[in-house]
């Protein structure tokens, strides 16, 4: 099952392309004297700029495209650390690796984001950055991450992918830190199959993502740039079409997240007198997302028995969501086993080993915790039981009282 957007997917999605089709013009660059060129990709960036509240965003191919353009264009490289957490898509830990610098596990705490705590032991004279991620829809403890990057004068990237449509004390996260960054994937609040964006307040950081996303070239290039070019780039463009399923998309966010925070309301009143029963901490009850409830159990056997009866897993358990389950990150396995990061003359550091058990922290939280979909349904959350954004308040007693008959039997 996919993410809510995937879910309300219809006619306005449908009209959007099709504006795109019929004209016959796909690609994200033209000419407004054409009548062809109806500029999605630079409407999106313009509108998802706006709603996130800073002045600048490069539209991208996916969430980890979004996540390398950010690295590398605020100069993260060989010889850098990058402090990130052990729970997170493996995409904010494989991007580290590909803009060549070394990526730095730490402890989640009870939001199942970074631990400021932790952050501030793996600081070393080689950390370039901290890369905060809002898991689950729900923002990281912000302030006291900023505060932490502001004094050891680094850089904070908001890996904001599972977080589209956040805030956090009012602010759109995305835009607290150096550069933030989303994900458009069909997982996400909303979708067009795959998708990223990076945001950012700085305009120097803005030439330097949009470069590295077309080749070197200058924002909004018109024609032919030869000589003008800054450096060597990649191409992470976003197309027209992938566009248009996104402003389709953008105009429904507010009904999602309407939807999302009162089935998990819902839920969680139905649920919250078990004894023994915890919840995740939320920074920010009004500006999370809501697309899953995180219930923490006494045990960790509680915690498997219960996930079993419910047809569903504990988070530990949830794929390549978590460091000890991401074989290719703790064998340090990339395609070419020499150079950067790893063997790397610009790394002045101890070598940097990775294994399972590295981050009890995390771990003991994770061994005891569930996650209830309420919006998203994913294996690799472990959210298998759940509601979807389509449900009403019918399904989600039925899923509570389900619940509640199951947790009966060890709480």
């Amino acid at each position: 099952m996919p993410g809510p957007g995937m879910e309300l997917i219809g006619e306005e999605e449908k009209k959007e392309i099709l504006e795109v089709l019929e004209a016959g013009y796909l690609y994200r660059y033209g000419s407004t004297d054409d009548p062809r060129f109806k500029a999605k990709v630079v409407k999106l960036e313009r509108e998802v700029a706006r709603r996130a509240g800073v002045p600048h965003a490069v539209a991208v191919n996916s969430g980890t495209s979004a996540l390398l353009v950010a690295l590398v264009g605020l100069g993260v490289g060989p010889g850098d650390e990058v402090i990130v957490p052990g729970y997170t898509f493996i995409a904010s830990i494989s991007s580290i690796i590909y803009a060549r610098a070394v990526p730095i596990l730490a402890e989640v705490d009870r939001t199942l984001n970074l631990d400021p705590a932790d952050v501030k032991r793996k600081i070393t004279p080689r950390t370039k950055a901290i890369m905060a991620v809002h898991m689950l829809g729900n923002p990281a403890r912000l302030d006291e991450l900023k505060a932490i990057a502001d004094e050891h004068k680094l850089l904070l990237i908001e890996d904001c992918a599972q977080a589209f449509g956040a805030r956090y004390k009012g602010r759109g996260v995305g835009s607290i830190g150096d550069a933030g960054t989303y994900s458009f994937n069909v997982y996400k609040t909303i979708t067009a199959g795959d998708g990223g964006m990076v945001v950012t307040h700085d305009e120097s950081a803005y030439r330097r993502f949009f470069g590295l996303h077309d080749q070197g070239h200058s924002p909004l290039r018109a024609g032919v740039e030869i000589g003008r070019r800054p450096f060597v780039g990649l191409d992470f463009r976003m197309t027209e079409l992938t566009a248009a399923v996104l402003l389709a998309q953008l105009n429904k966010l507010g009904t999602i997240l309407d939807r999302l925070h009162a089935n998990k309301q819902r839920f969680k009143r139905a649920i919250g007198e078990l004894p023994g029963l915890e919840f995740r901490e939320i920074t920010d009850a009004e500006g999370e997302c809501a697309t899953l409830l995180t219930v923490f159990l006494p045990s960790e056997e509680i915690a498997r028995g219960l996930a079993k009866d419910l047809g569903t897993r504990v988070v530990a358990d949830s794929g390549w969501h978590v460091y000890s389950n991401m074989e290719q990150i703790l064998e340090k396995r990339t395609p070419i086993e020499t150079g950067c990061p790893f063997h790397c003359p610009l790394y002045t550091g101890p070598e940097q080993r990775y294994w399972k058990g590295m981050l009890p922290q995390t771990d003991a939280l994770l061994a005891r915790a569930i996650n209830i979909g309420i919006g998203v349904r994913d294996p690799g959350l472990g959210s298998e039981f759940g509601v979807t954004v389509r449900d009403g308040f019918d399904a989600v007693d039925k899923r509570a009282e389900q619940f509640l008959r199951a947790a009966g039997k060890y709480l």
